[in-house]
């Protein structure tokens, strides 16, 4: 549905008008990121879901693929996703039950369990990564600039919450 207004920029007048102006522009920004995540996350998922994806099952395989070994401890995969161990947990259940995922012991810790990308996984995320590349993350790179300074405002904005520590280039 394509609304006749911007009910962000309408939500921000209202912010405006209730002497939050001090606000208002944060508001708006925050609403209008969490917005497009929405946008984005619906678009991948429809994208993947006929290969049987998520996009959080697809993070899991391009992680795994693009490990030096095709294969990472769970935890790993939790820390490098940001995401709690349940997620982990519950995304490599089901790769594995599709035949995407191996689940090995690991060589030198016994108390670890580590992941490990199939060759039908590893055709999958390179599969899905060609559509993806062609149905969005190409389209979004055809303005450069603009995306290139989106993605620099955004990393900062991370960077000041403190979800990462940048490393010296």
């Amino acid at each position: 549905m394509t609304l006749g207004l911007d009910p962000i920029d309408e939500a921000r007048r209202h912010w405006v008008d209730h002497g939050w102006l001090d606000a208002a522009d944060g508001m708006a920004l925050v609403t209008s990121i969490t917005r497009v995540q929405q946008l984005f996350t619906n678009r991948i998922e429809r994208i993947l879901r006929p290969m049987g994806l998520t996009f959080a099952r697809y993070e899991v395989l391009m992680l795994l693929h693009f490990s030096g070994t095709g294969a990472l401890p769970l935890g790993k995969i939790g820390e490098r996703l940001q995401v709690q161990a349940g997620s982990v947990t519950n995304a490599i259940d089901r790769l594995e039950a599709d035949g995407l995922v191996e689940r090995r012991p690991h060589d030198t810790d016994g108390r670890a369990t580590l992941a490990v990308i199939t060759p039908v996984g590893r055709a999958r995320a390179l599969a899905a990564t060609d559509v993806l590349n062609e149905l969005v993350f190409v389209p979004l790179s055809t303005s450069s600039v603009d995306t290139r300074d989106a993605f620099g405002v955004l990393r900062s904005m991370r960077v000041d919450a403190g979800d990462f520590v940048p490393t010296a280039t």
